[in-house]
């Protein structure tokens, strides 16, 4: 772990990391399929490297599956967006970290929807969504 990364507490990092992974997840629900969600984690996954070290550090965690919201799909909605939201307040501390948190969720997001033929318009108004949550 680096001296950046350490400037945010265990709980800090698992909930950027849980959001970062829940926005994915979102995107992918929202044009179920079980082949194309594959392709689409992938993609999100390969997005992801593109955020600075400090990010990519935080969004590999400890190791273990990102902990996501349980109940129904509008409670998992829910969740992930108010951890889009706690995320900001978080990174607040460092706009650098915050400019390429954002950059790196929407882009993932992105490349989440193009994966699997193109992007939806259930994909589209869930990105929206994200993008609001995350004040982007």
């Amino acid at each position: 772990m680096t001296d950046k990364t350490m400037r945010y507490s265990d709980q800090e990092r698992d909930t950027l990391r849980n959001a970062a992974m829940g926005a994915m997840m979102l995107v992918s629900k929202s044009d179920p399929g079980i082949m194309g969600t594959i392709k689409e984690m992938f993609a999100g996954s390969k997005a992801l490297k593109s955020a600075s070290p400090d990010m990519q550090e935080i969004f590999k965690g400890s190791g273990g599956m990102p902990k996501m919201p349980k109940g129904s799909s509008a409670d998992m909605e829910s969740g992930v967006m108010s951890m889009l939201q706690q995320s900001q307040q978080i990174l607040s501390k460092n706009p650098q970290d915050l400019q390429n948190f954002r950059n790196t969720i929407m882009s993932a997001c992105d490349q989440v929807a193009k994966a699997q033929g193109g992007v939806s318009d259930n994909e589209m108004s869930m990105i929206n969504k994200i993008r609001s949550s995350l004040g982007a």
